[in-house]
């Protein structure tokens, strides 16, 4: 899949497995299953627990391997654990769940691909932010994912910026 920001122009590549790329496509073309797979069964188990996939968030990349966290929510708002997890889960999951991705501005500035303006950058220089570039509160910005096959967009909104997991940015998938 291709991560690119909401708002904005920067994006990167993350490699993910057949299994995440088929629940990413189920997800996408609204396909039910017979009985619960692996993501739809842990997303069901969150629930029922009674929590809720707040968000996900890639938050590091470490010899060539990316790390993220599912931030779980109870029923009464307050967090209620963050889960480390392989980053193709956490984006499976949360198309499953409709909740918004983020990507730490650090993992985004080692990993992204194109050759976009940076509006943070630009704005520490004196130079005015272009319209479509950061938005968000406390530096957190929404992006995209773009899967190879999938024709659907997933909505996500965007979340504000909490201290659980630094400057991130968001990230959705199309």
């Amino acid at each position: 899949i291709h991560l690119r920001e909401r708002t904005g122009e920067r994006s990167f590549p993350i490699i993910i497995g057949t299994p995440e790329a088929a629940e990413i496509q189920r997800v996408l073309t609204r396909t039910q299953t017979e009985r619960p797979l692996t993501h739809q069964l842990t997303h069901d188990s969150i629930l029922a627990l009674g929590a809720r996939l707040e968000r996900v968030d890639i938050v590091d990349l470490r010899s060539n391997t990316f790390f993220a966290q599912l931030v779980l929510h109870g029923e009464d708002g307050d967090l209620r654990a963050v889960v480390d997890a392989r980053p193709s889960d956490a984006v499976a999951l949360a198309l499953r769940a409709g909740c918004p991705m983020r990507v730490a501005e650090s993992v985004l500035e080692q990993v992204r691909t194109d050759r976009a303006r940076d509006a943070l950058e630009e704005a520490e220089q004196g130079e005015q932010p272009v319209e479509e570039g950061l938005e968000g509160s406390g530096g957190a910005e929404q992006l995209d994912a773009e899967s190879k096959g999938g024709s659907d967009e997933a909505d996500q909104g965007q979340e504000e910026n909490e201290d659980e997991g630094g400057d991130t940015e968001q990230v959705d998938e199309e």
